[in-house]
C-alpha cells in the first residue's frame, strides 16, 4: 500500500468511526436533538485534518470556516473537523478553543460561525474525569464542531429551554453507566 492509499484508508477510519459515534451517541442517545436533521439530510460535512501541529491545525481550521461560510447552507449545515494527529492532551485542547475563537473573530464571521469542541478525554469543569457525564462530550478523536449561527438560533427557537438537553443526557448518561454506554456504542443495547 503506497502512502497515498494508507493515508485515505486512515482518513475514512476516521470517518467511519466519527460518523459511527454521531449515529449512536449523539443521535442515537439524542444527546443533542438539533443533530439528526442535518445527519440525515446529508448536510454534515466530516473533515479529516493530517496536521500534525497547532499551526498546521490553525491553517485547516481556517479553510474549514472558509468553506463552511462560502457553502450553501441547503448542502452544508455544519463540519466536523476531525483532527486525530495532534492536540490529544486535552488541557492543550481546550486550550486551543481560544485559537479557534480568534480564527473566527479573525475571518469576520462572528456572529455568521462558532466552533464547539468534542475531545476523547473531554472532561467538564468541576467533575473528576471517569464521572459518567463527561462522555457527553468525548468523541472517537479531537473534533472541532463549526456551526452555523443562523442554525443554533433555529434551534434555541425551538426549544428555549436548551439546559435541558444538558440536564436530560447527564441522566441519560447516569442511567446508562459505563458498561451500559459501553455496549450502547458498540451496538449491543437498544
Amino acid at each position: 500500500m503506497n502512502a497515498t492509499t494508507h493515508a485515505a484508508a486512515d482518513e475514512r477510519r476516521v470517518i467511519e468511526q466519527t460518523h459511527h459515534w454521531v449515529e449512536r451517541a449523539v443521535i442515537g442517545l439524542n444527546l443533542c436533538p438539533f443533530a439528526k436533521a442535518a445527519q440525515v439530510r446529508g448536510l454534515v460535512r466530516y473533515a479529516v485534518s493530517d496536521a500534525r501541529t497547532e499551526e498546521a491545525l490553525q491553517d485547516d481550521l481556517t479553510r474549514e470556516l472558509q468553506r463552511l461560510a462560502a457553502a450553501d447552507p441547503s448542502e452544508v449545515e455544519t463540519t466536523l473537523l476531525v483532527h486525530p494527529h495532534v492536540l490529544q492532551d486535552f488541557l492543550a485542547f481546550n486550550d486551543f478553543l481560544d485559537v479557534a475563537d480568534e480564527a473566527v473573530r479573525s475571518l469576520g464571521l462572528e456572529g455568521v460561525l462558532q466552533v464547539a469542541s468534542f475531545h476523547p478525554d473531554y472532561q467538564f469543569a468541576g467533575t473528576r474525569a471517569d464521572e459518567i457525564e463527561n462522555w457527553t462530550n468525548r468523541s472517537p478523536y479531537p473534533t472541532l464542531h463549526l456551526l452555523r449561527e443562523d442554525s443554533i438560533a433555529r434551534a434555541v427557537e425551538s426549544m428555549p429551554d436548551t439546559d435541558a438537553i444538558y440536564r436530560a443526557n447527564i441522566q441519560t448518561l447516569r442511567r446508562l453507566g459505563h458498561e451500559g454506554w459501553a455496549r450502547w456504542m458498540d451496538g449491543d443495547a437498544q
